[in-house]
């Protein structure tokens, strides 16, 4: 009955350590802003992302000139915005857009909608950097209040505020996730006989979560695919980088949980020898006593 129980509840855990590593992840990564903008910094780092982003800003800077009477070549503009894509306040700067973006995919807000209701970025910000200013005031272009791109082809693919509930929830799922993961290990442990035996096997479990979750990742990247061809011109590029940073870091997070699960392997190995030691060492029969002459 003992076995049966402790069987039950090695599988209860494994489900949700299984549940608790990608909600804590999005949680982390995805929901909470900040997280969102550090992620977003690091994937600015990437060349790929700079030359999209380049390109897109040389796209809007030439449509600046054209309106001013000026005929630049966006090619020209594209090259020049290189130099601030790669300069070092270009990754800060692209995370501070994205976190807006992240307020209208996560807050009630249509501050970043355009008159179609579509998803967009605004770019001001990234043009009244100083090392366009003086180029583009020797022009005679001023950088409007708002340079918006859309990000989706259409309002229906993505709404205002379509992933509010998680904003409010997410932070409770996590902290409930992990408690209950806590929990259950903890009752795995106490119903069994061998707890170096149980502690090992949680250590499998853990590692069958993380090598799991590197599978998943491969069949759902398809899925993510689908997603992406919604975005428009040089945004699905950025969008590229962005899941590809995204990915690499869901891999960390899954490399520690592998790193984890056999961690715990070892200390149930361990703990199973030590038992094994002190049970021989407690059942040694003592030396009888040699008769008296």
């Amino acid at each position: 009955m003992r076995f049966v129980a402790t069987l039950l509840l090695w599988l209860v855990t494994t489900v949700a350590v299984a549940v608790a590593v990608p909600v804590c992840w999005a949680q982390h990564t995805l929901v909470d802003r900040g997280g969102y903008v550090a992620l977003a910094t690091t994937a600015a780092k990437n060349h790929e992302l700079q030359k999209a982003t380049a390109s897109e800003l040389g796209i809007q800077i030439n449509k600046l000139a054209t309106s001013a009477g000026y005929d630049l070549s966006t090619s020209t503009m594209s090259n020049a915005a290189g130099l601030y894509t790669s300069s070092s306040a270009f990754p800060g700067q692209f995370g501070t857009a994205n976190g807006y973006a992240h307020d209208w995919l996560f807050t009630d807000t249509m501050a970043h909608s355009d008159a179609s209701g579509r998803w967009v970025v605004d770019l001001s910000p990234m043009l009244s950097d100083r090392s366009f200013k003086a180029t583009l005031s020797a022009l005679g272009i001023r950088v409007p209040s708002k340079i918006e791109v859309p990000i989706t082809d259409s309002a229906q693919s993505v709404r205002p505020g379509q992933f509010r509930a998680a904003t409010t929830w997410g932070p409770w799922a996590r902290v409930g996730i992990c408690v209950l993961t806590g929990v259950f290990a903890l009752l795995t442990l106490a119903v069994t006989r061998s707890r170096g035996k149980t502690v090992a096997a949680l250590g499998i479990s853990t590692m069958i979560v993380g090598a799991a979750g590197w599978a998943g990742i491969e069949v759902g990247r398809r899925y993510i695919n689908d997603g992406l061809n919604r975005t428009t011109g040089n945004v699905r590029q950025v969008a590229d980088v962005m899941v590809d940073t995204a990915i690499a870091n869901a891999h960390q997070w899954l490399n520690i949980t592998l790193a984890i699960g056999g961690g715990l392997v070892v200390l149930g190995v361990l703990v199973t020898l030590v038992g094994n030691v002190g049970r021989r060492v407690v059942r040694k029969p003592k030396p009888v006593a040699a008769p008296a002459a």
